[in-house]
Formats: structure tokens, sequence, C-alpha cells
């Protein structure tokens, strides 16, 4: 009895030999007593902790309900160790507004970060920290949703399973049979409980519209709302579906800063936060008018004081909820990037048909009249077309009309738009050697960027007849395709030397870091859009020094378009997105300038900076210092010859076309850091 009882009572000893280590942390079935504790090490090196409970003295220690007790919150290891610092002060932001702490009764933020700063990684960090803690030890939501244009669903997907591994399942939709879709998201919204199999969900703006109703019938804990400058207008159905959502915690990404019509501002700030900024109409009273009133040419002393008042009001009550960085800080851990803008002169062909076109189709006429027709919005479409090559116009010509009449016999003989031709477009020639000297000089890929998917067609045609590998984007591609094609592109052992895409399709998101060379062959209203398409191989994980080639058809409406992006008004109210548009940002007189053709001049552009750095065209003065790509383009390098270029594929493209190139870096190369 006493043997066998001995044996029975011997404590349960771990059957490795030598075992120093803890008995396992859990008993089955007992509560363990004392604190309770965090989820990770607040006290770990390193650690990202975003909440940290109040000290208390011994004798309140001993007064605390011990089950009550808030426990810190801190960011996952395998998240935090991959933070940059910047990105560690954006997560605590987005957490202390989404838990109401920085604007009590408030629980939405914007994150506003320019591109390249990694706001999913910021906000990946953010749901993984609310679905797993709270200073009350238990999860502080169930569930998250993100809601991105169609084009970012695949990438949120694998941007989740990249930072998190396998530990969270995501729920990702975009496409599918309506009752399909519709189980799914039923099944999304039933989940409840301490483990939620899949607690997030990814859905694109339209999925999300067409079955809201399926969203709304319960509630979520944090919404993520992807590209969110998409939610601007508080009319349009997105927005109310949105609005409608049983969701307090709202965060709304957009790296293209708020337009600056302050109703657009408006109604971003109203979606994340309702009320901070009163109702519209309060708004409208309090901060819009006399802030117009205020920017006023005419404006009286008092209404402009006034105006400076409201704004600096309006701006520290939004900063309470916004944050935003510029990608200077990125230039610590980015190779440099060396843009430039490259004057192109016309071919003798193409600058006949454009004098033609001027004469015949007199734009200018029509707008003495002071009206502005569908035709000379479609003068414009013309004008681009023709500076990008003159098979985009040639069908105009063969069918003479407006503008085109009686020109077919301008083109050599025998001419097919079968054939690609480079040599009769001025921006084309100067494609086709930047390609051929980057082939033959280097390992580089290069991405190719137009407003016109027939431009695209082009670039295919010369493709194939210098033999490069390529590959196209646009928006007929399916995600998962487009997915496979970018992952396929970047790796450094495929073949494709080319990705081209259309400035709408593909601009968003895309990370296309296997090129650094990229080429906008046309240049866009909206500045937003153009550095949106720039930012996609000068971005994190890019190893190369990048090289941006902005190429404008010299002394042409191309140049306008450009001084129009670079005005400063361009980035306020006068953003331009389609050109239905343009009547309303631009004076006739301005519109008349559009159509004139310089072809004196080397560079439209610099003759209106009225530079002072410059002589005969020469440039006797460097670059003030400290200036950058970013800076005004009076203060970039002008070259009125190839002496001053930096980068060699360029110089050796210079004689097929160039006339004339603004050029500068992001930041000085900093020895020493790898």
């Amino acid at each position: 009895e006493a043997f066998i009882r001995s044996i029975l009572s011997k404590p349960f000893k771990v059957p490795i030999p030598n075992y120093k280590g803890p008995l396992g942390l859990r008993a089955l079935g007992i509560k363990r007593a004392g604190l309770r504790s965090p989820l990770h090490d607040p006290f770990e090196e390193g650690a990202l902790v975003l909440y940290e409970p109040p000290l208390l003295s011994a004798h309140d220690q001993l007064k605390i309900d011990k089950d009550k007790a808030p426990v810190h919150v801190v960011v996952d290891p395998v998240l935090s160790r991959v933070l940059r610092p910047h990105q560690r002060e954006g997560v605590k932001f987005l957490w202390d507004c989404v838990t109401s702490r920085r604007i009590p009764g408030s629980h939405g933020c914007i994150m506003a970060d320019e591109m390249g700063l990694g706001k999913t990684l910021q906000c990946i960090t953010l749901m993984w920290t609310l679905l797993r803690q709270s200073p009350d030890c238990k999860p502080e939501i169930e569930k998250a949703m993100v809601v991105s244009p169609s084009s970012l669903v695949r990438n949120w997907y694998n941007e989740v399973e990249k930072w998190l591994g396998g530990r969270i399942q995501p729920l990702a939709i975009d496409g599918g049979s309506k009752e399909e879709i519709d189980r799914k998201l039923v099944g999304f919204m039933n989940q409840r409980g301490l483990r939620v199999p899949s607690p997030i969900l990814i859905i694109s703006y339209e999925t999300f519209r067409l079955h809201a109703e399926a969203l709304q019938k319960g509630s979520v804990g944090l919404v993520i709302c992807d590209e969110g400058h998409r939610l601007k207008n508080s009319e349009n159905q997105t927005y109310q579906a949105l609005n409608s959502l049983n969701t307090p915690r709202r965060v709304l990404i957009s790296g293209t800063p708020i337009q600056n019509d302050l109703l657009e501002y408006f109604s971003l700030v109203h979606f994340v936060n309702s009320g901070i900024l009163g109702t519209a109409q309060e708004f409208k009273r309090h901060f819009e008018i006399p802030i117009l009133k205020g920017r006023d040419a005419d404006a009286s002393e008092a209404e402009r004081h006034k105006g400076e008042e409201r704004l600096k009001e309006l701006i520290s009550i939004v900063n309470r909820c916004l944050i935003r960085r510029t990608s200077d800080i990125l230039s610590k851990y980015l190779p440099v990037k060396i843009e430039q803008v490259v004057c192109c002169r016309l071919t003798p062909l193409q600058a006949e048909l454009y004098k033609n076109f001027l004469k015949q189709a007199k734009p200018v006429e029509e707008l003495k009249e002071g009206k502005i027709s569908v035709s000379s919005l479609s003068s414009i479409t013309s004008l681009k077309k023709l500076c990008n090559h003159p098979a985009l116009i040639h069908d105009k010509c063969v069918e003479e009309e407006e503008g085109f009449m009686g020109v077919l016999d301008l083109f050599p003989a025998g001419y097919s738009t079968k054939s690609v031709e480079p040599q009769l477009s001025g921006k084309m020639l100067v494609l086709d050697y930047i390609l051929a000297v980057t082939k033959s000089t280097s390992n580089d890929k290069v991405v190719l960027v137009s407003n016109y998917t027939q431009t695209l067609d082009l670039f295919e045609k010369l493709c194939r007849n210098r033999r490069y590998l390529y590959v196209r984007l646009d928006g007929t591609m399916s995600i998962k395709k487009r997915a496979k094609i970018v992952e396929r592109f970047n790796s450094p052992s495929s073949p494709e030397f080319i990705f081209m895409l259309s400035s709408k399709a593909g601009g968003c998101g895309l990370n296309l870091i296997g090129a650094n060379r990229l080429v906008m062959f046309d240049p866009d209203w909206n500045p937003a859009n153009d550095e949106q398409a720039m930012a996609r191989v000068w971005r994190d994980g890019q190893k190369k020094t990048c090289y941006i080639y902005r190429l404008l058809s010299t002394g042409t409406i191309e140049e306008k378009i450009f001084q129009r992006q670079t005005h400063k008004k361009a980035l306020s109210s006068c953003v331009v997105d389609e050109e239905q548009d343009v009547e309303r940002h631009f004076s006739l007189g301005e519109l008349k300038e559009l159509f004139t053709l310089n072809e004196t001049t080397t560079s439209d552009t610099h003759d209106k900076i009225k530079c002072r750095r410059c002589v005969n065209g020469h440039q006797v003065r460097p670059p003030p210092e400290g200036s950058d790509c970013t800076s005004d383009l009076s203060q970039w390098n002008h070259c009125a010859d190839k002496r001053g270029l930096q980068d060699s594929v360029l110089k050796a493209a210079w004689d097929a076309a160039v006339t004339f190139t603004f050029h500068h870096h992001s930041h000085e190369e900093q020895r020493g850091i790898p």
C-alpha cells in the first residue's frame, strides 16, 4: 500500500533526460490566479507598446480586482520587428484614433501617408492588434473589413499572407455569382466569438456596393477603405452604403492628398468621424464660405484674416485624426531616383499635320466666339494623339475628318499603320533609342506608361519588331491574372524586359520594383495620376538607381498640359481628371494657348520659367543646394545639350530628337548606408 501510494504521489516528470524547463503554463480546468498578463512582453527590446496601464501604488494594487486590471497592449513582435520608425508612429496614431483615445467619442482616422511609406503594413498591424488584444485582456474587435479598388483585392490578400504567414485566414471576394458572394458574406457576418475562423474580409468597392445589404445586417469591428479619395462625394452610392455600416471604427487610406476642394475634404472627414466638423451646412457656413472669401483676389483685409483663422482652425481639427508623412523620409532607405523631363522635337510629318490641323479645325476661332464646344475638347485629344504618333490619327486623315482633310499625301508613300515606323514620331524615336541602349548595356527592365491604349498597341508593335519580351496590363485583365503577371515580371530571372500599363488601369498600388526605368510617354492632366504611375518603381524593395523619363513633344499642347500640372493651381482645386472638365478650369485665354505650336523653341516650359541660371540656353549656375526632384522645375538642372546629363542612356538617345531636358535627383547618394 505504502509503495503504491508513494509512486502514485510522485509529481509528473517530463520524460526527457535532464529536462530543466517549465512544466507547461496551462493546466486543464484550473484558472490561473494572479494578475492578467499582456499577450506580448512590453519590456522586451524593441517592443511597440500601444497602451500602458496606469501605474498603481502598492496600496491600490491590493485593492484592484485582479480580473479587471488593464494590461499592456503590445504589437506582435512578428510585426514590430519589421516596422520602420515612421510606421511604428503611424500604428500608434491609428490605434489611438480607432480606440477613441485621440478624440473622445470619435473612432475614425485618415491615413494619408504618401505612396511607398507602407500604409498597407501599418493597417495590417492595426487589424492584427485589434483582433487579438485590448487593455481588457480580450480582443478589441471580432472582425475587420477592407474595402479596396478591385485591382488591389489580391494585393491586400497577399500582403496579409506575407506579414502574418498562416496566422490568419482572410476572405477575399472579387467577383463570382451573386448567390455565391451573398453566401460567403452572410457566413462572414455570422461568425462570432473569441476565435473567428476568417476575421478579415477583403472586398472591392463594386462588389461591396452590390452586396451592401448582407453586410449591414450585423456589425463589423473595423472598416478600412483603401484609395479612400473615392469617398469624396457623399452623394454617391458607395459612400452611402459604407456610411450605413454599423461600424464606428473607420480608417480611410488615401495616398493622394485630398484635392483642395473643401466639400470633398468635409466628406472624407465626416465619413470617418461624423460630427467633428458639424453638419454639411454648418461646415459650409463656418469654414468653407469664410475660407473661400478670404482667398478671393478682391477680399478685404478683414475677410482675408478671417479666412486664414478659419483655415487654421479647420486644419487643427482635422490633424487630430489625419496623419500624413511625405516620401522624403523614404530616401534614407531607397536608392536614388533621377527624374528627367525630356522635350522631343516633332518630326517634319508631325509638325505639318499639327499646323494643318490648327489651320483647318480652327479651335481658336471657336473659342473667340466664347463658346467651348465638344469639338474643341476633341481637338485636344487629336493633338495629344498626334504628338504620340501620326499613326493614331491616320484613320481620321483617311476619312478626311475636320482638321485632317487633304493631308494623306504628307504620309510617306505606301504608308500602312500595320508597321510601327518609330521615325515618324519624335517621342517614339527617343523611346526606341532608350529601350535599345538599356537592353544592350544593362540588365535593367523598363515600365512604359501611356494614357491611350492605342499607344500601348504601338508599343507592342515596336517590341515585336525589336524582339523585346514584354507584358501588358490593361483594364480587361482579371485580378488573379494581374497579380501573377506582376509577380513574374518582378522576378529577376524572368526574361520580360518591358511592362506596359495604361495610366488609368494600372496606377494604383501596383508594385513593379523588378524595373528601375519608367517612361511616361504622355502627360496626364492630373498630377496625381502621374505621381501614382511614377511610384510604381521607386518604392520599398527597390535596389537599383531609378530613372524616370517624362517625354513631352517640344512646343506643343503637351508642354502646356505639363506646365499646368506643375503650376500650383493644378495641385489645388484645379485638378482636371477628364478632358470634359477642362472648361471648368481654364480661362479662354489659357485655352487658346493650348492651340498654338511653337516651332522655334527648344522648350516652351523653360522659356516660361524665365530662368536666371541659364545664359544663351546653357546652365551657368547649378540648382540651389538642398533642392531635389520635388522642387519647382526652375530649381532643376537644365540641359540644352547632352553634356549636363547624368544618365548614359539618355545621353545616347539625345541625338534622336531631344531638344531639352530638365533633370534632378530625389536625394544625394548617402555613402556608407547599405
